[in-house]
């Protein structure tokens, strides 16, 4: 099973490093304790929505944008362990566009 907070800790974490920041750097920007950061990013602590919005700013993140990759995350993290597709999910239809006609010929 695939967790959400897990995928969230991950994608907090990723963010974090790529800037090259520690822990408590984030933390005090975030004004949430070192031990509850660190938590969150290993995904053992489900953040509120308030604490993620916070997390975001001080990494400069829209939290949009951190849901989206977490949203494509999870997706890829749930075709791997072979979790069920919802119901009607397999059915969705794209539909083709409509062929062009030379009318010039």
């Amino acid at each position: 099973m695939v967790l959400l907070r897990r995928v969230i800790g991950e994608a907090l974490r990723r963010r974090r490093q790529d800037q090259h920041r520690t822990l408590r750097e984030v933390s005090s920007a975030a004004r949430v304790s070192l031990g509850y950061l660190s938590e969150v990013e290993r995904g053992q602590k489900e953040a509120s929505s308030e604490l993620l919005a916070s997390i975001c700013d001080a990494l400069g993140v829209r939290l949009a944008d951190l849901l989206r990759e977490v949203s494509g995350d999870l997706e890829l993290a749930e075709l791997a362990v072979g979790a069920p597709t919802p119901v009607g999910a397999a059915a969705v239809v794209v539909p083709a566009r409509p062929a062009v006609v030379n009318r010039a010929a």
